[in-house]
């Protein structure tokens, strides 16, 4: 089965909003179960979150979009802006990390 991307960035401002969201968001990925296969924030040099990215399994294109559209970060406008793509693992060296 296929992976698939979402690159997101957050609207200029949501930091507040993404944290009092973030609850939503996490129990939504524990959803996915095994289909999840990586997630986490992009961040500023303070640590700040700014964005997020996720990837997923998901059996096409279309499957994909709607697993990542149900995420509350979506949902209740976080994102100003996110791009879904196919997505291909070549070198994985975060094991034991």
């Amino acid at each position: 089965m296929p992976f698939y991307s979402i690159v997101a960035k957050d609207k200029s401002g949501a930091l507040d909003q993404r944290m009092a969201v973030r609850p939503e968001h996490l129990k939504h990925l524990e959803t996915l179960g095994d289909r999840l296969i990586i997630a986490g924030p992009f961040q500023n040099e303070e640590g700040k979150a700014t964005g997020s990215f996720m990837v997923i399994e998901a059996d096409d294109l279309a499957t994909a979009t709607s697993l990542f559209e149900q995420d509350p970060f979506i949902k209740q406008g976080v994102f100003e802006s996110w791009d879904i793509s196919r997505w291909g693992l070549t070198i994985n060296n975060s094991a034991g990390r």
